[in-house]
């Protein structure tokens, strides 16, 4: 599903414009987003969890050449879904 479709699904369930739900839906990501960019963790009721998490810098191989290459620290985003989500995905 793209996000246009969910903003299609939304306006029609809610009798809103699309134009209308747009800037919700992208409002409501735009939070998400602002909120992990710095460090917060963001839980939605019934859905889950997003959170960062930073990996330290390392060693690995460049596979084409397995040549030692040195693997830059990152922030990384995750996702756990609530108990809800899983019961519903897993029917």
């Amino acid at each position: 599903m793209t996000g246009n479709e969910i903003i299609e699904r939304i306006a029609t369930a809610q009798g809103k414009s699309k134009a209308e739900t747009k800037l919700i839906v992208d409002a409501v990501f735009t939070e998400i987003a602002e909120a992990a960019a710095s460090g917060h963790e963001v839980s939605i009721n019934g859905f889950g969890k997003f959170a960062t998490k930073r990996t330290a810098e390392r060693q690995g191989l460049n596979p084409a050449t397995k040549e030692p290459i040195t693997i830059q620290a990152a922030t990384k985003i995750g996702f756990k879904p609530a108990k809800a989500l899983k019961d519903k995905v897993n029917g």
